[in-house]
């Protein structure tokens, strides 16, 4: 049974840091584009990052300069680097992967989430 485990949240100061993981396991025979999105009370969930397979990145303007995504595929996880954090930042994040499991019929895959806050 394929599953994503993200850690790394907590509660920063404004202009803090954080590093977000998110290991992917369970029967996993290729993992090709990975990503981070958010969702903060009150909003739609909101696509953060994604990273492919062989590296090209995407992010939202609104984390451009600041955050960070990054893969190891050997260990099947993913990072977001979080710098220069803002208020606006706090959010439930949820890590996703495109997965081609033990079943052969590739699906994308969520993890539960990691809460962020950004608080002084």
């Amino acid at each position: 049974q394929v599953q994503l485990v993200e850690s790394g949240g907590g509660l920063v100061q404004p202009g803090g840091s954080l590093r977000l993981s998110c290991a992917a396991s369970g029967g996993i025979l290729w993992i090709n584009t990975m990503g981070w999105h958010r969702q903060a009370p009150g909003k739609q969930r909101e696509l953060v990052a994604t990273i492919t397979r062989d590296a090209i990145t995407n992010y939202a303007d609104s984390v451009k300069g600041r955050f960070t995504i990054s893969r190891d595929n050997a260990k099947n996880t993913v990072y977001l680097q979080m710098n220069s954090l803002k208020s606006e930042d706090t959010a439930i994040y949820y890590c996703n992967a495109d997965i081609l499991g033990l079943g052969a019929v590739p699906k994308t895959y969520w993890g539960q989430g990691t809460q962020v806050t950004v608080s002084s």
